[in-house]
């Protein structure tokens, strides 16, 4: 969904270069491939066993330190893409972090965002109780909401030119960043346990008077010994 709100600005803007960066074992190039084959212009993926067992806080260090060293080779990035939270921890930390670490304005749960042209994003961001417009100049990063676009498909050419693009593999010794900021070390917090949720049976539905409701309410919880 980040992809697609950065793409969509580059199909109109003639200047624009989406670099996609991620943090992750090798296998991860495959996705990297996928962006291209969408319509981005280059992948990095940053994999080395030093940043194994990041949390949240040392994901982000990595990340930025990552893309500093992109700012360092090519110039300062106007936009910073990132998606709303991943789909294990559920988090939604490691984007507003980054923004953090980077000293930039941040608009995270974007559902949708319009361009002036020059440096100016009028955004509308998701809030718990309805919408929010927000007005921000770049450089900036967003977080995207899935709700708020549909990710194009891989194009036939795309997939084809992908592989003429080797994705470029960063280790830790290509980035500048303290080793006791990322990996196991870096991290402050810790994955005690991790379970699949319990399945709840069906409910009951009952189509009653308010006083026999709460008779039938009083009994459940009685036969549950919760009163």
């Amino acid at each position: 969904n980040a992809l697609e709100e950065a793409l969509k600005i580059k199909d109109k803007y003639d200047d624009v270069t989406v670099t996609v960066i991620s943090m992750g074992p090798p296998q991860a190039q495959d996705l990297l491939f996928e962006c291209i084959a969408m319509g981005a212009d280059e992948g990095i993926l940053i994999s080395d066993r030093a940043v194994g067992g990041s949390d949240t806080w040392a994901t982000s260090n990595t990340l930025e330190a990552a893309i500093k060293k992109w700012e360092k080779e090519n110039g300062p990035a106007d936009l910073i893409f990132a998606g709303r939270q991943a789909i294990d921890g559920d988090t939604a930390q490691v984007g507003p972090q980054i923004a953090e670490h980077l000293d930039l304005p941040q608009v995270t749960y974007v559902e949708s965002l319009t361009f002036d042209g020059n440096k100016t994003f009028t955004v509308k961001k998701s809030m718990e109780d309805g919408y929010q417009m927000v007005q921000v100049d770049t450089p900036c990063v967003f977080t995207a909401l899935a709700s708020g676009v549909k990710p194009r498909y891989m194009s036939v050419r795309g997939i084809v030119e992908a592989y003429n693009h080797p994705i470029e593999t960063w280790t830790y010794n290509d980035i500048t960043v303290d080793d006791q900021k990322i990996g196991l070390n870096g991290s402050p917090t810790r994955v005690f346990k991790s379970f699949t949720k319990g399945v709840k049976a069906a409910g009951q539905i009952y189509e009653v008077d308010p006083a026999e409701a709460v008779d039938i309410i009083i009994s459940k919880l009685k036969e549950k010994f919760i009163i």
